[in-house]
């Protein structure tokens, strides 16, 4: 009974651990404190060294918990990515994911060998164990803080977080064998480099493609769909890495593939890959916290705070702006994205490695890895913001965005049912704008479902459901936020063929001689663009209007502000007659007064 009486207290403890880890997320999001630390300590507190009295030391369970929940995070960072959003930075990002991380590790490694006193192959060892950034600590800690980061920095460091771990990997794996077996040469790393990489890549498409074959072809009960996707994401991992390719790229490369393309169930695969990553990160945090012994932390203090200053100061910015010097980055981006190569659960994940195969030294990593990651999220953690707005890397913050429902339509892959609850000052409400190809199905108004001409006119506190591409779905969130106050067109930008965008299509076919839809001619020019192109309007875009051509020459408050019109070849030389522009001219300003009521 003794022993049944030890495992329910297992279950007990493990289960108080882990709702306290949730439970603490609410604070350390409320004061953006890193969560990776939050949860490090709670397993230091529990292990033998706290209150707690915990004796773990089961490197084993360590590294399998580890293993799942570092692919788990690799595959829902995958199946969230959209392609087009990255292919632009691919190149910058994949080589600070490789040349990037080898130089941390090279210029990290003499200060690891004077102050830790290894030998040189053990140095780089420990360079390379903290050497790569860990994307759930990045992209937690921007959440917290409530940051937009400018597209290109954000896709940049989104790739590099998720495309690093894999030769980290590599690298640590490399030099344990060498240490391990004291021989090795640079063809053999440079073919098992290759061999990891290709067979990698090939099982990862392969697979991403057979599980997406089987969401779409077998009809699985309804809710088995993202235990399918999550089982089928490990089954890639393992087999890649029993065949010696790496795992961690082909889970990820999976991912990708299944995140961009149309499948069943969808939504609830990322919604349930969110929880259980969620739960594999806390669990791991907690088991790597009751790993570490702060007695023999002491006897590393010092020279693991060399290493992680070093790392952080003069490591990372040297390799990140060596990289991405053949790139279009501005110093400042690339100051920003230097600071924040933050080290998370990957570096002590990497330095357990060294624990499991009972290397000489093998605790001397773990304890530099995990004061390297201490420091890290300390330092670098909670300056993410400062750093970010000083640096003019975030854009303006935007308002919340709404609670989105949406709902997999059984038997197609084109469209489903996406839900908002309709606020008073949205662009739907006040416009009454909608794109084109999206279409209201019902509405529920005090607990009662309604067609939507059966609700007409809808309200403020109603909820709209509607039909649209999954791909676009996310698109629909501007029309249901408040809307932000736009400023007015700067004058100066304005001439006889760029207009505001608050003129009305139909004094503009007056104008100019063009036709327009009757239903659209009390359309604003901004509407037009709101109603007809997939994503948020964005400097440069060009929608044709008849025989003219609508470009977007300036954004505010989320909304074309100024539109140029890119008049037909033999007639852009010729100047509008001047009783038409100022009569033209008379109704903006009559516009942008209307406007200003608003």
């Amino acid at each position: 009974m003794t022993s049944l009486d030890s495992v329910s207290i297992a279950i007990f403890l493990g289960a108080v651990l882990v709702m306290a880890g949730i439970l603490s997320s609410l604070l350390a999001l409320r004061f953006g404190a890193p969560l990776l630390l939050v949860f490090l300590l709670l397993g230091i507190l529990a292990g033998d060294a706290g209150p707690g009295g915990l004796i773990f030391s089961d490197v084993h369970t360590t590294y399998l918990v580890g293993s799942v929940a570092l692919a788990l995070i690799l595959f829902d960072g995958g199946l969230k990515t959209r392609f087009q959003s990255i292919r632009t930075v691919l190149a910058p990002s994949m080589v600070l994911a490789t040349v990037g991380v080898l130089l941390t590790a090279l210029i990290t490694a003499p200060v690891a060998k004077f102050t830790l006193d290894l030998n040189w192959t053990e140095a780089l060892l420990a360079g390379a164990v903290v050497a790569s950034t860990d994307a759930a600590a990045v992209f937690l800690l921007v959440h917290a803080q409530g940051l937009r980061l400018r597209p290109r920095v954000g896709a940049t460091l989104e790739v590099e977080s998720g495309t690093n771990d894999p030769f980290a990997v590599f690298l640590t794996l490399m030099l344990v064998e060498l240490i391990t077996l004291g021989d090795s040469s640079a063809t053999h790393v440079l073919a098992e480099f290759f061999q990891e990489s290709v067979l990698g890549l090939i099982i990862g498409l392969v697979g991403g493609w057979l599980v997406i074959v089987a969401l779409n072809r077998v009809a699985l009960p309804q809710g088995l769909h993202a235990p399918f996707v999550t089982t089928a994401a490990l089954v890639i991992f393992g087999l890649a890495q029993i065949t010696h390719a790496s795992g961690f790229l082909a889970v990820y490369l999976a991912g990708i593939m299944i995140g961009n393309r149309p499948t069943r169930a969808h939504n609830s695969v990322v919604t349930f890959l969110d929880a259980a990553t969620w739960l594999a990160q806390i669990v791991m945090f907690v088991l790597l916290g009751l790993l570490v012994s702060p007695q023999r932390l002491l006897d590393s203090a010092l020279p693991a705070v060399a290493v992680a200053l070093v790392l952080m100061l003069v490591a990372r910015p040297i390799a990140v702006f060596l990289c991405l010097a053949p790139f279009r980055f501005n110093w400042r981006e690339k100051a920003f994205i230097a600071w924040v190569g933050l080290r998370g659960a990957v570096a002590i994940f990497l330095a357990s490695i060294p624990m499991l195969v009972g290397l000489s030294k093998a605790y001397l990593y773990f304890d530099v890895a995990f004061v390297v990651v201490i420091i890290s999220l300390l330092l670098q953690g909670w300056t993410l913001g400062a750093a970010a707005r000083r640096l003019n890397v975030a854009l303006p913050r935007t308002e919340q965005k709404p609670r989105r429902v949406e709902l997999d339509l059984p038997g197609q892959l084109e469209q489903q049912l996406v839900g908002y609850p309709v606020r008073p000052k949205s662009l739907y409400l006040k416009r009454g704008l909608l794109p084109s190809w999206s279409r209201p199905t019902l509405v529920i108004r005090d607990e009662k479902i309604l067609s939507p001409d059966e609700a007409a006119p809808v309200a403020a506190g109603d909820y709209l459901y509607l039909l649209a591409p999954p791909e676009k779905a996310d698109s629909l969130d501007r029309f249901f936020t408040d809307m932000q106050p736009a400023a007015l067109p700067d004058p100066h930008l304005l001439g006889d063929f760029v207009v505001s965008g608050e003129i009305v299509l139909g004094d503009l076919a007056e104008i100019y001689g063009i036709n327009v839809k009757d239903d659209e001619s009390n359309l604003t020019l901004a509407d037009y663009f709101d109603v007809h192109l997939d994503r948020a309007p964005k400097a440069g875009a060009t929608l044709p209007l008849d025989s003219i051509i609508l470009v977007a020459r300036n954004i505010s408050g989320g909304r074309v502000n100024v539109v140029g019109l890119r008049l037909p070849e033999d007639e852009e030389t010729a100047p509008a007659p001047a009783t038409r522009l100022s009569s033209f001219k008379g109704r903006l300003s009559r516009a942008w007064a209307s406007v200003a009521g608003f």
